[in-house]
């Protein structure tokens, strides 16, 4: 009876082995689906310039808005620099002056030198008319030969001022130019000082490390205190805005498969619940399948990459709720005109 009663159980074992093997498993053939798992695009909040880190403001799982201060850098030594840029650029008003003044001085002396040429040219004119009624009254023996060369030398004299003043104007016109010069080179240093103190005024606004985007902090890098190198990383976000499921797919399936196919994805974490998403990304060559795949004859198969992307809008709306890293199963339809089951009707939760 013993041994009739452990064969009437290894029977039933058998039979019960049997039904499981033959049980229908899926949708049919009109359906495919692959176990994946939610991802989001992630950020790295970095320093642009190295530094200590003096404060950060945000903690991890907490969410963050676009343009939300979450970390600040000390700026000590960059508002030293501004300050010494800022003092550079009075310094150099103050040059820009002195030069304009010395400009004006030079065209007064210039001017002067003119005036003394215009007086020194008239001096030759008369001592020239002078000589030459000399040289009649000198001819007609009116006047002495002394006086005569009196007067010729009155005429070479009034020529050698009028030549020294003229030298005169030309070295003040030089002096004008230089002047001028001095005036250029001090406005460029003030152009230079007043785009130092901009370059340092933006990085002391990029020391306050901001959120690019609405997002959750994912991770702490860096802590107060620590002394980072340019790029170096503090915080590292998520865009809850941007989440996808990446699941992998047979090359017998994905041939079918279209950009903006629809996708239903059941979650583990919560079955009740069928969430719509689309296509977004079809890997354009085959690879070896995640050695999460439990069977060795599915791991030697070539699969290919796919991406299922949530809606934005759906996405926006439960920002406090969305998870990454939550494994669940995306379900598509390869025959367009078969009608989703009831199973997977869409069920989307309705949290606030």
């Amino acid at each position: 009876m013993l041994v009739w009663s452990l064969v009437a159980v290894v029977a039933v074992a058998g039979a019960v082995l049997v039904w499981i093997a033959l049980k229908p498993s899926g949708l049919g053939a009109g359906f495919v689906n692959g176990n994946g798992r939610v991802e989001a695009t992630e950020i790295d909040v970095a320093t642009k310039l190295a530094g200590r880190v003096k404060n950060i403001m945000v903690n991890e799982g907490e969410l963050v808005k676009e343009g939300q201060p979450l970390a600040q850098m000390e700026v000590d030594v960059l508002e030293a620099q501004r300050d010494e840029a800022r003092a550079q650029s009075r310094q150099a008003v103050t040059a820009v002056a002195g030069a304009q003044a010395q400009v004006a001085a030079r065209q007064s002396d210039t001017a002067a030198a003119q005036a003394i040429v215009d007086q020194r040219e008239s001096e030759l004119d008369a001592a020239q008319r002078r000589f030459a009624r000399s040289e009649g009254l000198s001819k007609a023996g009116a006047i002495t030969p002394q006086t005569l060369d009196d007067d010729r030398d009155r005429v070479r004299g009034a020529a050698a001022a009028v030549a020294a003043g003229r030298a005169q104007v030309v070295a003040a016109q030089a002096e004008i130019k230089a002047a001028q010069a001095q005036v250029t080179g001090a406005g460029s240093t003030v152009a230079a000082s007043d785009a130092t103190v901009v370059r340092v005024e933006a990085d002391i606004q990029d020391s306050q490390l901001k959120s690019p985007r609405d997002g959750r902090v994912q991770y702490r890098i860096a802590q107060s205190g620590e002394v980072l190198p340019s790029g170096g990383k503090v915080l590292n976000l998520v865009d809850l805005s941007d989440v996808y499921m990446t699941f992998f797919l047979p090359e017998t399936v994905v041939g079918k498969l279209t950009l903006g196919s629809e996708v239903r994805v059941v979650l583990d974490a919560a079955p009740q619940y069928v969430i719509p998403a689309k296509i977004s990304y079809v890997a354009s060559t085959a690879q070896f399948t995640p050695k999460t795949v439990e069977t060795a004859s599915e791991r030697q198969k070539l699969m290919f990459r796919v991406k299922a992307q949530f809606s934005r809008e759906l996405l926006q709306k439960h920002l406090d709720v969305v998870k990454t890293g939550l494994p669940g199963v995306a379900w598509l339809k390869l025959d367009s005109q078969a009608k989703w089951p009831p199973k997977l009707e869409l069920k989307v939760p309705e949290w606030h």
